[in-house]
């Protein structure tokens, strides 16, 4: 009985000593790139379909070089470019190989202007000459090879600009441009936000016509806001943004001939043309297509434009009674038939029509969510995609037949799988992680999905980690509202179902969005983890509203931003109280942008569930936000007065009884700051005691320097002390 007791008491110590040995994560950690990953930089796959290129980085002697690799054996094949080899420059931060690849078009200063557009300094590399020739004097906008790489068009102050590399001579095609009022083939500051793209022009497959969309922004109001910077006065920045219900930019669709060298509009007066969200030359050079919304967003036309007449002709509607997300997906096909994403049968799947837009076939369907496609190999006739088919918090990768015919599952283990493919989808590479796996990279044959070798594994960061306490991301579903809404918990390495632990829930919650994915999510999670450790249950729910469960699951929150959200999020809160080891009394919520709008109003609109709310630059009113992604969701205020004022934290502050933490940065050009001033007035007519921090000149993101360990020290702090 002695040896017994005496082997027990020998285990117990020494899992405790195993589990004391092990180091926490600290915000430092966090923060200064101790928990770094390996990628694959800049991959590119060549033409020839059997080798790929990456940007790699000599860190001692500061050089940068574009090296070739061989897809089947995955050995440096050569080495394309290295900076230490160029006359005029030391370093480039980025490439992109002109469609022909005999050129490369290298950045080496970039200059950021708002989330997805820069200015740069552009030079081109011929790979046979070897000789590189300066794109402009000026930093600019969006430099784009011809199809044959003779020549490139970029924006420059608010104009677009064509330069002949072989004769060095430099063409403005347009004269119109002026700040805060006319841009040409440069998306404005909403198109660029809410459609997600900022090159606004395109060339023809003949390269010898440029069409591009105008946009008119007299008409919009402007925002300004204060950059204190470090000077004696600070300086204004004032840029055109449509509020919601406010004038948007004036859009016009235009074509360059260079033959000619004259630019004309066509005529979209026939056509619901409000939005120009996307334009694309077709393979046909004389064929420009475009997609065009209503103000609603509920429907969304294709046009084809005859690129000599300039007449316009609708190919194809897609409408729904909610909106219609613009696809990012529509690829035209050497037979002029083109592939198409809709939600129209109630789920994201792939179509193809033909040229006239008459339906040849449905290729995907079923209960689950096409979430990228990868293209269309017409050697084998099968398209490639990665969809939810394997549950809908995991990504999986296959292949499918033209005509809807022979589903292949290529890589389709739980988790998350991404896939690269060679220029002829011979191999692909996967990029594979889950909760508890940093990305892992393997090549693969395109056919089957048969491995072919391990390229990187990031096993350095796992076996790193293996010595920090951390604890297993659980994935689970919770009954709301006649949903299994889906959910994960971390709970402290040392858990104890006999203790009580306070919790704290994160959530983003905005429409289609997704954060209870089965995926590494990086620096937030090591945050979890931490505060796993310090005693905190980490939970996350998906509620209504968000994505890869169906358009009617998705689309449910229309006209009513943040009201079924708030009733999910607090019935979430209640039912995982109930468990015996939650303190129902110590339950915290965060959330950052519309996360923010969200742990705002549960605190406010059920004071009795949460105890403490940190909100991250948040929305207060959506009266405040943009055109695009407003009205998509609410239609404009002077439609829809209730749904604005009824779900906005600014209406529920007399609710006010637990500990709350707003966070904003003084030049966020997103959310502006106005909402949280707006707020802390409310709050503090409502006499409601409050902490809040302000983050001088730092935008919607909130970084740099040492801004994101102060920021989470703040909030760590808060938590400690009101959790």
């Amino acid at each position: 009985m002695k040896i017994k007791t005496l082997l027990v008491v020998a285990f117990l110590v020494a899992a405790f000593s195993s589990t004391a040995q092990k180091k926490q994560i600290t915000l430092e950690e966090i923060w200064d790139g101790t928990f770094r990953m390996e990628y694959l930089d800049r991959l590119h796959s060549l033409a020839n379909g059997k080798e790929y290129c990456v940007l790699n980085t000599d860190r001692e002697s500061h050089t940068r070089t574009i090296d070739v690799y061989s897809y089947e054996t995955g050995e440096k094949v050569r080495t394309l470019l290295s900076s230490a080899d160029l006359d005029g420059i030391n370093y480039f931060l980025g490439y992109n190989f002109s469609p022909n690849e005999d050129k490369l078009l290298l950045s080496t200063r970039i200059t950021s202007i708002y989330r997805r557009s820069s200015l740069g300094e552009y030079y081109v590399y011929d790979l046979k000459s070897k000789s590189l020739t300066k794109v402009a004097d000026e930093m600019i906008q969006e430099p784009t090879f011809s199809p044959d790489a003779t020549k490139i068009a970029y924006g420059l102050n608010n104009n677009l600009y064509i330069k002949d590399l072989a004769t060095g001579q430099t063409t403005q095609i347009t004269q119109d441009g002026e700040k805060n009022k006319i841009i040409n083939g440069i998306t404005d500051w909403v198109y660029e936000e809410e459609f997600s793209f900022v090159r606004a022009f395109d060339w023809n497959a003949d390269g010898d016509k440029i069409a591009f969309i105008r946009f008119d922004e007299t008409d919009v109001p402007e925002f300004t806001m204060d950059i204190y910077g470090k000077e004696l006065y600070p300086r204004e920045e004032t840029f055109k943004y449509p509020k919601a219900g406010e004038n948007n930019s004036k859009v016009s669709l235009h074509v360059y001939d260079l033959a000619a060298k004259s630019t004309k509009p066509v005529d979209l007066s026939a056509f619901e043309d409000y939005y120009i969200p996307r334009i694309e030359w077709t393979k046909d050079a004389d064929v420009l297509s475009i997609q065009t919304t209503n103000r609603k967003q509920n429907k969304l036309d294709l046009l084809f434009i005859d690129g000599n007449s300039l007449t316009a002709k609708k190919i194809l509607t897609d409408s729904d009674d909610a909106y219609v997300d613009v696809t990012f997906d529509l690829t035209f096909l050497d037979d002029d038939s083109f592939i198409w994403t809709s939600e129209k049968d109630g789920w994201n799947h792939i179509y193809h029509y033909d040229k006239t837009g008459k339906l040849k076939s449905q290729v995907t369907s079923g209960a689950w969510d096409v979430t990228q496609y990868y293209g269309y190999d017409p050697r084998s006739g099968r398209i490639f995609y990665q969809s939810s088919e394997n549950g809908s918090i995991n990504r999986g990768v296959y292949s499918i037949k033209l005509n809807g015919k022979s589903k292949k599952e290529l890589s389709v283990q739980p988790g998350t799988n991404d896939a690269d493919f060679s220029g002829d989808f011979t191999y692909y590479i996967n990029s594979f992680s889950d909760a508890e796996t940093p990305w892992v990279f393997t090549l693969h044959r395109a056919k089957d999905g048969k491995l072919v070798r391990k390229i990187k594994d990031n096993k350095a960061l796992l076996d790193q980690l293996a010595g920090y306490k951390t604890s297993k991301k659980e994935f689970f579903t919770l009954p709301i509202a006649g949903e299994d809404l889906n959910a994960w918990m971390i709970k402290p390495a040392d858990f104890d179902e006999s203790k009580k632990y306070p919790m704290f829930m994160t959530q983003y919650s905005g429409p289609g969005s997704q954060s209870v994915a089965n995926s590494w999510a990086g620096t937030n999670d090591y945050w979890f983890q931490m505060l796993a450790q310090e005693g905190y249950i980490i939970v996350c729910v998906d509620p209504r509203g968000t994505g890869l469960k169906g358009r009617d699951f998705k689309k449910v929150t229309q006209l009513e931003l943040g009201k079924y959200e708030v009733e999910d999020q607090t019935a979430a809160a209640k039912l995982l109280g109930e468990r015996p080891y939650i303190d129902a009394d110590r339950i915290g919520i965060w959330g950052w942008s519309y996360g923010g709008f969200m742990s705002s109003n549960c605190l406010f609109q059920s004071p009795d569930t949460f105890a403490m709310a940190i909100a991250v630059a948040p929305v207060t009113s959506w009266r405040f936000y943009d055109s695009i992604y407003t009205e998509r969701y609410m239609t404009t205020p002077q439609e829809n007065p209730s749904g604005y004022d009824d779900n906005s934290p600014l209406s529920h502050v007399d609710g006010l009884k637990g500990k709350f933490l707003l966070v904003h940065g003084s030049a966020d050009d997103n959310v502006h700051f106005q909402n949280s001033m707006r707020l802390i007035e409310a709050l503090v007519q409502a006499n409601k005691q409050f902490d809040w921090a302000v983050y001088p000149d730092k935008n919607h993101s909130i970084y740099g320097g040492n801004t994101r360990l102060h920021l989470y020290t703040k909030m760590t702090d808060f938590i400690k002390e009101n959790l």
